[in-house]
Formats: structure tokens, C-alpha cells, sequence
């Protein structure tokens, strides 16, 4: 079991007028050595890894809750390095410029393809508050996004499931009860992931969720199914369910600490462009920078979310 993050130990404090180091600075050497990779992952015992997740989810935690401006940029970063696994894993052959161009280069309300639903399932993580992003219309729109026909049998279902793990589950059970609600009706890995971001976003407070454990290839899970499996799956085992928690408890500590270090690069980028121009100008640009996240509609993008090619109108 994590106890809830206390991110005032991961904050520094910055003199008044001074330039705040960058974020990366923030994440303790011990702990970029403590996460496992999937390799070491089988040397560690779980109550490392989950000391080692609950920091490092402690430290994204302060991040955000920093909430430094353009953070509705990289939230829709993340959601494009989401959306390329998620592809990957589908067995499609996109990459983030193809992806970023199906959805920008194409007119609101026009098809997208495949593989573009599944970015714009991403983007809605991001966009929208995490508080209503497990309603039945939104689950809904997320099951077609991912290639799924609704069905309200099952959409009621698995809004039953999510709404009982919100009632007492830890961040643990969470992320496995997450997977379990998607395998229980044969949604499989996909929505297992955007199910338990949507969650770990919840029980941390978070007015907008984060795409974290979709950014990370989760194995282990089930494959993505069309519909409902007719046979009930054996139970798993004391030791199997162990290392099925360790393993998504690894897998969520190595993308928060990945998140952190984008959020450092950005912000590193963003002072860069802004030492660049006349100083009269400067005002201007950090003005310009969304500060609080992207577009509520999620096919919307931010101001500067450019698509890789220049013949073409941008999706905003």
C-alpha cells in the first residue's frame, strides 16, 4: 500500500526574483536508481518498488501542483507519446508526426482514421477535468475513440466498477483494479491504462489527469478484445497478482519520472524563447503560454501545437 504523496518534501524553495531550477533538479539521484527497469524488475521486491513508486509519484505530485505555465502543453505531449505507444501496441504503424497530422490537419468534425481516435482518446484525458471523465457519456466516447462498440450493458458495468474503487481503494489497487474493470469486460490493456490514469489523477486531487502509465509499454495484461470473453479467466494466484502490482507500480513510477523530466524541458525551452525576444515583447509571450491546459474540447489543440508539415490548416 502507497500512502498519499507528501509533495512538500520534493518542493525547494527559490529566493523571490530568482529563476527556479530546473525541474529535473527536483528528483533525488537515489530515486532515478531506485525505479526498476524492466530488466532489474524481477530482482526487486514489491515493498521497494512501491516505496520507489510512491516517490516518484510524490514528486510528479509537486509538479503538479506547481501548476507552472504551459502545463496544458505538455499534458498534451504526453497524450501524443500515449497515443504513439497505444498505436504501436495496436500492431499500426504510425508514428507522432503521422498521428499529430491526422488530427491537425484535418477540419473539426472529419474523419481521422484508427489510429487518430486513439490520439484524440489521449487528448481527452488530458483536456477534460478528471472528475468527469468517468461518466458513462464520456466512457462512451472513449470505447469508440479506442475502437470498441458502446454497449450500455457494458459501459454500466464498468462505471459500477470504477465508481466501487473510488470509494476506499489506494493507488495500488487502483492501477490493478483499473485493468481487472477493462479485462473484465474484454476491453483490454488500452483502456486498462487511460482507466487507471484517470484514477491515479483522482485520488491524488488533480483537476486534470495526466497520461502516465499510457506512455510506457504495459505487458502482461490482456490484448485488446472486441467484445466480452464467453469464459471466465482462472483467478490469479497470490504470486501472480504480486508481480502483476509490482510490475504496473514500476511501470507508473518510470513514466512520472519521464513526465518531470519533459516538464523540465519545456519549461527550460520556454525561458529560452522568452530571454529571446526584445524585452518589450516578453510580457507577450508569457501571456500568450496556456497556463492552466488545453482546450476543453479535445479535439481542439493548443497555440502551439504545430503539425510537422506546412501545407495543411491547423486543427485549432
Amino acid at each position: 500500500m502507497i500512502l498519499r504523496p507528501n509533495s512538500s518534501l520534493f518542493r525547494q524553495a527559490t529566493p523571490s526574483g530568482a529563476t527556479s531550477a530546473p525541474l529535473v533538479a527536483t528528483v533525488p539521484t537515489w530515486l532515478r536508481r531506485a525505479v526498476p527497469d524492466a530488466q532489474s524488475l524481477a530482482h526487486k521486491n514489491a515493498e521497494d518498488v512501491a516505496i520507489a513508486a510512491g516517490a516518484a509519484i510524490s514528486a510528479l505530485d509537486a509538479v503538479m501542483r506547481r501548476q507552472e505555465r504551459g502545463v496544458g502543453v505538455w499534458r498534451y505531449r504526453l497524450a501524443l507519446a500515449a497515443a504513439t505507444v497505444t498505436v504501436r501496441q495496436a500492431g499500426r504503424v504510425e508514428d507522432e508526426a503521422a498521428l499529430r497530422d491526422a488530427v491537425m490537419l484535418t477540419r473539426p468534425g472529419d474523419a481521422v482514421g484508427p489510429a487518430g481516435l486513439m490520439l484524440l482518446a489521449w487528448r481527452r484525458l488530458a483536456a477534460r477535468p478528471a472528475e468527469n471523465l468517468l461518466t458513462e457519456r464520456s466512457l462512451a466516447a472513449v470505447l469508440e475513440e479506442f475502437g470498441h462498440v458502446p454497449d450500455n450493458a457494458v459501459i454500466g458495468d464498468l462505471a459500477d466498477e470504477l465508481r466501487q474503487l473510488c470509494v476506499s481503494a489506494g493507488v495500488a489497487e487502483r492501477l490493478t483494479g483499473a485493468f481487472m474493470a477493462a479485462e473484465n469486460q474484454g476491453l483490454g490493456r488500452y483502456l486498462g491504462c487511460w482507466l487507471a490514469d484517470v484514477l491515479m489523477a483522482q485520488w491524488l486531487g488533480w483537476t486534470h489527469a495526466v497520461p502516465l502509465l499510457g506512455t510506457e509499454a504495459v505487458f502482461g495484461m490482456s490484448s485488446c478484445r472486441s467484445r466480452r470473453s464467453t469464459t471466465t479467466a482462472p483467478p490469479l494466484s497470490r504470486k501472480e497478482e504480486t508481480d502483476q502490482t509490482k510490475s504496473l507500480l514500476a511501470v507508473a513510477a518510470r513514466a512520472a519520472l519521464r513526465a518531470i523530466d519533459l516538464s523540465a524541458e519545456l519549461d527550460v525551452s520556454f525561458q529560452e524563447v522568452v530571454h529571446s525576444v526584445p524585452a518589450g515583447k516578453a510580457e507577450v509571450v508569457k501571456a500568450s503560454v496556456i497556463p492552466g491546459g488545453p482546450n476543453e474540447h479535445p479535439q481542439e489543440c493548443p497555440f502551439d501545437a504545430m503539425p510537422s508539415r506546412g501545407d495543411g490548416p491547423r486543427r485549432c
